[in-house]
């Protein structure tokens, strides 16, 4: 099947208002730019994002945040984006913070049909006994708090139960990948890209290279096309793009 679509506009324009999504990258490494970009053009917001961060430096999911188009954000890091944070403190984005593993294995899950799990991760924190603040109420008292989780013991270690997330759809980006959607990431924007297309029912890739079915060697694929829907082949300027978050040079 083949599942290029022209234009990233094209291929989320079913995405609806108060849709759900998960979206691949850290930082600034593998964010579907161009989808995002694509989707703020359309003008859809209430979205509840489910990601490791949400964007920084004015790229990624930060323009979506800053548009007011966000509503809810499942994620690990608030990191150094200040406008997330003052949403967030004045009541205005619901936020759950969960720990990055646990994240990355209830995007897993979710994408393999296991509705929930077992990890020690969070065991004797707010994170398992609730009280997290995921919505502040914009005078500094808490307006919706995280409920407590099932703490169960095996083998005499606790562990809380998290359940497998699944969302409408998933933005990711690769570094290469076919007509039928097997993805290959390069190096660190393999990160949480895999994860989130696994969890989206409807899983969108924009491609830096688009290749032709049998040019990727089976055992090189990281994502099966079984877990994309809809390709997008960037253009060699749009591939190009790639901002640096934390510039370092040696004297």
């Amino acid at each position: 099947m083949d599942k290029v679509i022209a234009t990233a506009a094209e291929a989320v324009a079913d995405v609806p208002e108060g849709a759900s999504l998960a979206v691949g990258g850290f930082g600034l490494s593998g964010v579907p730019n161009v989808l995002i970009q694509a989707l703020y053009e359309r003008g859809v917001g209430g979205l509840s994002v489910v990601s490791n961060n949400c964007g920084a430096m004015d790229s990624g999911l930060a323009v979506l945040l800053a548009a007011g188009r966000i509503a809810r954000v499942t994620g690990s890091y608030i990191g150094a984006n200040k406008e997330f944070a003052r949403q967030y403190l004045a009541g205005e984005l619901e936020v759950e913070l969960i720990p990055q593993g646990t994240l990355a294995e209830r995007l897993r899950a979710g994408g393999a049909g296991i509705p929930a799990f077992f990890t020690p991760a969070g065991v004797g924190t707010q994170v398992a006994e609730g009280g997290l603040p995921w919505r502040y109420d914009g005078s500094g008292g808490v307006a919706l708090a995280s409920p407590p989780k099932e703490v169960r013991e095996f083998d005499g270690t606790e562990y809380v139960l998290e359940h497998g997330i699944r969302t409408d759809f998933a933005l990711v980006r690769a570094w290469r990948g076919d007509r039928h959607g097997n993805l290959v990431f390069n190096k660190s924007s393999r990160n949480f890209n895999p994860l989130a297309a696994m969890a989206g029912r409807v899983t969108i890739a924009e491609v830096e290279e688009l290749v032709e079915p049998g040019e990727i060697e089976p055992d090189a694929v990281h994502l099966p096309g079984i877990f994309v829907q809809r390709v997008v082949a960037l253009t060699a300027e749009q591939a190009a793009d790639k901002k640096i978050e934390q510039r370092t040079v040696s004297g």
